[in-house]
């Protein structure tokens, strides 16, 4: 009993968690619910690149499917079109330059030294010294308390960076983004450890954390591997358009709520449990996928529709088991733990089949089919716990070691009872008339 309070409390602790994260964390929404930009590129050949390729265009798809990722904004549709051409979707973002700016910056970091003489203008010269050797950029604040873009060099990169610092102590080295000038710090000693620092120079007054950490997403999104140009852009409306998605939703009320209905009518208390666990599951669920990230589509809605199929079937399985044990004539305690441990094996087996095809659909699918396998093997996961920790504990501590003096609890008649039943009811019968055994 004490455990099964323990478990109890646990569960209402990762019911009120999710509440919590349901109210607070926004949801993400794919570009079929919520509309967003239409972007069509076309890649450019250039003094390198006499002809583009198919593992060029691959290389392209790639590149923006994580640039725009990074960038915050999951579930990007992206599709190749013609040998040189992209279809490039991206959800909730209607502000055409905001999208062009995710895919179109090319991220160019350059450091440079002076070459002038002295007393003529500086004149900056590649040092050699590029963005390619960066590991990682973050946004920090300096020891004046403003804003810098902190960088961290991979192994070619920090050799470069101790050679040029070695080189210039006492002289400045420019730092360049995209074509402009950040900052030109001057090199008080050589730096070894492979780290560095931008902050806003010239006119700039400093970054603001805006400007901080919009230059580090794009060092860490990395530039593109083909010039690309922006040949077409419109915004798009959801899909579905909003009467469906309130057509949907009330489609889903009345489908989950004639489920409800028919586990109570026809497993009664156990029907009112699995009720309350559908809930619960539904809750943990929903927050799972803001946690995660998850972006919600047509399709990874359709996902979560048929993981709560499997949360009830699972539920069904083990009621129906639980009744078998009680016609076979076992105590309730008894009928129900057997019911539980006897149902688990067919509930695990089915539930790894779907995890495992989930896996492959997300491995080889498409954006789309990928956010369907997602929804689907977090809910197939966590209606596991549901169905085997959640129904189960609510089931023991209401019935615990109980007898079984209602049948109709279970949706059961007293004749279907077995002989241990029978026994207690005769148990029962004497008693009242002062009949020993």
């Amino acid at each position: 009993m004490k455990n099964r309070m323990i478990m109890f409390w646990v569960i209402v602790a990762i019911v009120l968690t999710s509440i919590y994260i349901l109210f607070n964390k926004p949801t993400k929404f794919g570009l079929d619910l919520v509309g967003g930009s239409r972007l069509e590129l076309q890649a450019q050949k250039t003094a390198s690149i006499a002809n583009i390729t198919p593992d060029m265009m691959d290389s392209l798809v790639f590149a923006i499917k994580k640039r725009v990722n990074k960038l915050g904004v999951a579930e990007t549709h992206v599709q190749k079109v013609g040998q040189d051409r992209l279809i490039v979707e991206i959800p909730n973002v209607s502000d055409l330059n905001q999208a062009k700016k995710m895919i179109g910056e090319t991220a160019e970091l350059e450091f440079k030294e002076n070459v002038a003489k002295e007393g003529e203008a500086p004149k900056w010269v590649s040092t050699g010294l590029t963005g390619k050797d960066l590991t990682v950029a973050r946004v920090d604040a300096s020891q004046t308390g403003q804003w810098v873009v902190g960088l961290e060099f991979n192994a070619v990169g920090t050799k470069k960076f101790a050679d040029l610092t070695r080189k210039l102590v006492g002289k400045p080295m420019a730092i360049f983004f995209n074509g402009e000038l950040q900052s030109a710090p001057v090199i008080q000693e050589p730096i070894l450890e492979g780290r560095a620092q931008i902050s806003g120079g010239g006119d700039k007054g400093g970054f603001s954390a805006k400007e901080a950490k919009e230059m580090v997403d794009l060092l860490n999104a990395g530039a593109l591997p083909v010039p690309a140009t922006i040949i077409q852009e419109n915004t798009v409306g959801p899909t579905l358009g909003s009467d469906s998605i309130q057509k949907s939703e009330v489609a889903g009320i009345i489908g989950l709520g004639l489920v409800m209905l028919f586990m109570f009518l026809y497993y009664r208390v156990p029907g009112i449990i699995a009720d309350v666990a559908l809930l619960i599951y539904g809750t943990i669920l929903f927050a799972l996928y803001k946690v995660c990230g998850v972006t919600m589509t047509l399709a990874g809605i359709a996902g979560f529709i048929l993981s709560v199929g499997m949360a009830v079937d699972a539920n069904i399985l083990i009621f129906e088991r639980t009744k078998e044990e009680l016609r076979a004539g076992r105590t309730l305690y008894t009928a129900i733990t057997a019911g539980f441990d006897r149902a688990f094996t067919s509930i695990f087996d089915s539930n790894m089949t779907t995890i495992i095809t989930c896996a492959i659909l997300y491995w080889k699918g498409t954006d789309i089919v990928k956010g369907f396998a997602l929804t689907l093997a977090i809910g197939v996961m966590v209606s596991m716990f549901s169905a085997i920790t959640v129904t189960k504990n609510f089931m023991l501590l209401i019935f615990g070691t109980k007898t079984l003096t209602h049948p109709w609890m279970f949706g059961l008649r007293k004749d279907e009872i077995g002989t241990a039943y029978q026994a207690t009811e005769s148990k029962k019968e004497n008693a009242k008339f002062g009949v020993l055994d």
